[in-house]
């Protein structure tokens, strides 16, 4: 059981490195600038949430099959529209993707660590067609 405690430690200490790593890396920090505007910008949030509620409802009525009013679609569109057009909900997605995607590759490296039994080599983290857990 000491073996295994001293691994957990080991493994510990390396991923709080790498949190480290990632946490001062110039990229994350303008990751980390773009969602504190968006944080401390009421309106953008407001958008958002009107806007992820549309999207909801306009999802719903087409899963219960339901046609969707030209109406709605044009007002979810023109609110769409105008949050893609202030820059700080802008960025906010995008800060939001380019987080996604650097969780999805350190998530991918690992799960590949687990798969092989070894570390992965830069072709073993190409795509390979769907069949293995490196796909979202």
């Amino acid at each position: 059981m000491q073996q295994l405690n001293s691994l957990d430690d080991a493994v510990r200490e390396k991923t709080l490195e790498l949190c480290g790593l990632i946490v001062r890396h110039p990229q994350f920090q303008e990751i980390l600038k773009r969602v504190e505007a968006f944080m401390a910008d009421p309106a953008a949030q407001q958008q958002y949430q009107s806007l992820s509620e549309k999207g909801r409802a306009l999802h719903e009525r087409q899963e219960k099959g339901m046609p969707l009013d030209d109406g709605d679609i044009a007002a979810f569109d023109a609110e769409r529209d105008a949050f893609l057009g202030n820059p700080v909900a802008k960025g906010f997605l995008e800060a939001q993707n380019e987080m996604h995607d650097l969780q999805h590759g350190v998530q991918r490296v690992v799960n590949r660590t687990f798969e092989l039994g070894r570390v992965p080599a830069q072709e073993d983290l190409q795509d390979c067609g769907g069949g293995c857990s490196c796909h979202h």
